[in-house]
């Protein structure tokens, strides 16, 4: 038996079946769930990427690792140094000590032989973080270990080697010393020991000005274990992903011996003649 529906009821019927199978507009244009947890974590992640900034003119103090001389080095040759002190941003340590910053020696100038000091120009060219996090620039050295012999020029980042006039003189007066005692003695056996004294004494300084005038004056040297300070030429920006020194690099041990000696404290005596 069929029944027939009034068609009031029937047109009912129909309206909320198409209602049941067409979702509410606010529930399309919503997010679904995995949608709602990828936007909910970008969110986050942006929130923590936090800018550390170092900025234009901070001074790095740094630990010389290779040895370089006027004696040796060349134009192009490299330097390379550590960090010695943490550089902090806002209390958080964006520069550790053990950083490594690599350099290049732009200009070398050995000492005359007549006059004229050793020279060394230096500059710095980039710096890896513990974790390898690598920033470039250009800066320069703007102080020099107190102990070092060695001179600085602030203004053009020269390093000059020290003088030696006073060693030069002692020579040639230790040369005619010498020459003067041997002279007088000479002189003492033929009869004429204040003439032989005279010629030996002449004779002594003549060869201690030789022995000046042959041999170059002290080279510009900066010994492993040096430190150094570097002040930067631009602002240096890291994130926070950048400082997460959790995982660092194998790191060398740098026990550097220091300063070298001055040419003062190592010059020996010119052999008597």
């Amino acid at each position: 038996m069929y029944f027939r529906l009034a068609p009031g009821v029937l047109i009912a019927v129909l309206a909320l079946s198409a209602q049941e199978s067409t979702p509410s507009s606010s529930a399309a244009g919503a997010p679904s769930p995995a949608e709602n947890r990828t936007i909910t974590t970008r969110e986050a992640n942006a929130g923590k990427a936090k800018e550390f900034v170092v900025p234009t003119g901070t001074k790095v103090p740094l630990s010389m690792i290779n040895s370089i001389s006027t004696k040796t080095a060349a134009d192009g040759d490299r330097v390379y140094l550590e960090t010695v002190f943490p550089i902090l941003v806002d209390g958080h340590v964006v520069i550790p000590p053990g950083s490594y910053v690599a350099g290049t020696v732009t200009e070398t100038k050995r000492p005359g032989r007549v006059k004229g000091r050793g020279e060394l120009w230096i500059r710095f060219d980039s710096l890896t973080l513990p974790n390898g996090v690598t920033r470039d620039f250009r800066a320069r050295m703007s102080s020099l270990d107190g102990t070092a012999s060695e001179t600085l020029n602030k203004n053009e980042g020269q390093i000059k080697g020290e003088g030696d006039k006073a060693g030069d003189l002692k020579t040639i007066g230790e040369a005619g010393a010498g020459g003067a005692t041997l002279g007088g003695l000479a002189g003492a056996a033929a009869g004429h020991a204040g003439l032989g004294a005279g010629i030996g004494a002449a004779a002594g300084a003549t060869a201690g000005l030789l022995g000046v005038l042959l041999s170059r004056g002290p080279e510009a040297v900066l010994a492993r274990g040096t430190t150094v300070e570097m002040v930067t030429d631009r602002p240096l920006e890291f994130n926070t992903a950048d400082i997460d020194f959790r995982n660092p690099m194998p790191h060398a041990n740098n026990d550097g011996p220091g300063p070298a000696p001055s040419r003062k404290q190592q010059r020996s005596s010119w052999p008597i003649p």
